[in-house]
């Protein structure tokens, strides 16, 4: 098989499954276009899904912890929903940068309408394996589930090392797998479902803090957000499951493939799991001195 450069993936299997019809109706109707997992605590409504991403969208600024004035990219943004509240909530100048260009399109727009952000977001179409920032711009990056995205894990993350400052923190919220009880959701989705979604950076779960600490990264934490998401898990499957039962009957799986998605995950849910990693770029003296040791 012939390795796709970051903007080939881009291109042949990213921009066009999100522009599936299902992916549109999927993410409009259910999302109003932003594409992440909402956090919940106990007692909380399961279909409030615009609630629970901005609760996520509240935990990434939290995690953050960077003061007013910080620069902060998103990589991946999106329509720009979770960089808004990042500048609404920390003070941050957020920067968003996405492949997309009708989404850059739509977060422009929403930003406008915003009282109060005008000046705080800005947002850029491009690619995050390719950083048009010289190093050391940012005090903080986040990638929320758009790092599964990405073709070359290893080029992401040394574009994210090089713009970030000394002392600057990164946020990966995406995806893991326990590769000791994934076979079954693999056999039930079918291998070809990752070409579809091109998602080929979700990894066996530890494996994306090798990844951080080979880029030159320090982990600081990795949070377990699984028990957070699983209601909207939840309410999605029970939302697709007619759709993917009647496609299945049918022969036309593929065009449900969102539904079959979310139907099979949450039955395997003890397969997956749902991640925050939090990592720093170290000082220089803090790197001098871990390779003293």
């Amino acid at each position: 098989m012939v390795e796709l450069s970051s903007a080939e993936h881009l291109r042949t299997k990213v921009q066009p499954y999100y522009r599936r019809l299902d992916s549109r109706l999927v993410y409009t109707i259910l999302g109003g276009r932003t594409r992440h997992m909402g956090w919940y605590e106990h007692g909380q409504s399961p279909w409030a899904f615009s609630a629970a991403m901005r609760r996520m969208e509240a935990v990434v600024a939290r995690k953050l912890a960077l003061p007013p004035g910080a620069k902060v990219l998103d990589a991946g943004c999106g329509v720009g929903d979770a960089a808004r509240t990042v500048a609404r909530l920390t003070g941050a100048e957020v920067v968003g940068i996405d492949y997309i260009e009708s989404d850059i399109a739509i977060a422009r727009r929403r930003t406008t309408r915003t009282p109060g952000q005008i000046g705080a977001t800005r947002f850029l179409v491009g690619d995050f394996h390719d950083l048009p920032f010289d190093d050391d711009s940012f005090e903080g990056l986040y990638a929320m589930e758009s790092f599964c995205h990405s073709a070359h894990p290893e080029k992401a993350l040394s574009e994210f090392f090089r713009v970030l400052r000394p002392g600057g923190r990164l946020l990966i919220n995406d995806y893991s797998f326990i590769e000791s009880a994934v076979e079954p959701l693999v056999f039930a989705l079918g291998r070809a479902v990752s070409e579809v979604l091109g998602t080929p950076s979700i990894f066996p779960r530890g494996d994306l803090e090798e990844y951080l600490t080979n880029a030159g990264f320090t982990v600081e934490s990795v949070t377990d957000a699984t028990p957070n998401v699983l209601p909207m898990l939840r309410a999605g499957a029970m939302l697709g499951r007619i759709p993917y039962v009647l496609a299945r009957s049918m022969g036309c799986y593929n065009a449900v493939i969102n539904a079959a998605v979310v139907v099979e995950t949450y039955r395997h849910r003890d397969a997956v799991r749902y991640e925050i990693h939090v990592a720093t770029k170290p000082a220089p003296d803090a790197a001098r001195a871990a390779g003293q040791d």
